[in-house]
């Protein structure tokens, strides 16, 4: 057991520390989308000439900013859940109900994260992220890898928050949930 308790400890040490830089990671681009934003709305009402390329950055800090605040809404508990009550509930009970979200999560994420990499075939230049590689984003020629690479890393941080759970659980220790403690480490 106090392997197991070690074992656990480790990965919501690493889950812990992914999230602080996946929290870090959306707050900066908030505020890359508020000033690009802002920028855009001072260039269009005071000098009547908003630069295109304003648009584009805010739309993309927005969907890394929505996608790294959904990790780690997922560690902290605070995704939608049909039964929120079920993540309380601790023993047996709790494990299996636990395992049935991860059958769950995992059902989502496998195919997610498969067809990120490779395409038909088992082709990985057929897949997402290499398609993405050579297209360049429309005003600032910069490669969609660094959009979309969003997608995976994302489902790839939700997989080791799950684990880290499931571990936490299996432990018998408490599990990832917001505690005071950790929203002042962030």
């Amino acid at each position: 057991m106090q392997m197991l308790r070690a074992i656990a400890k480790a990965i919501d040490t690493v889950s812990r520390g992914l999230n602080r830089v996946a929290l870090g990671g959306a707050i900066l681009a908030v505020l890359v989308m508020v000033c690009a934003v802002g920028y855009q709305v001072v260039a269009r009402y005071i000098f009547f000439s908003p630069p295109p390329w304003t648009e584009e950055i805010a739309r993309y800090a927005m969907i890394w900013a929505g996608l790294l605040g959904a990790s780690a809404a997922f560690r902290a508990h605070a995704d939608p859940t049909l039964f929120p009550q079920m993540q309380r509930l601790g023993g047996g009970t709790g494990m299996v109900l636990a395992l049935g979200r991860a059958v769950g999560v995992l059902l989502f994420a496998a195919p997610v994260l498969y067809f990120s990499v490779f395409g038909t075939g088992m082709n990985p230049m057929r897949g997402f992220i290499m398609r993405s590689y050579d297209k360049s984003t429309g005003v600032t020629d910069v490669s969609l890898l660094f959009v979309a690479g969003a997608v995976p890393l994302v489902f790839c941080l939700i997989v080791v928050h799950l684990l880290a759970d499931l571990a936490m659980r299996a432990a018998s220790l408490p599990t990832n949930r917001w505690s005071s403690n950790e929203s002042k480490e962030i």
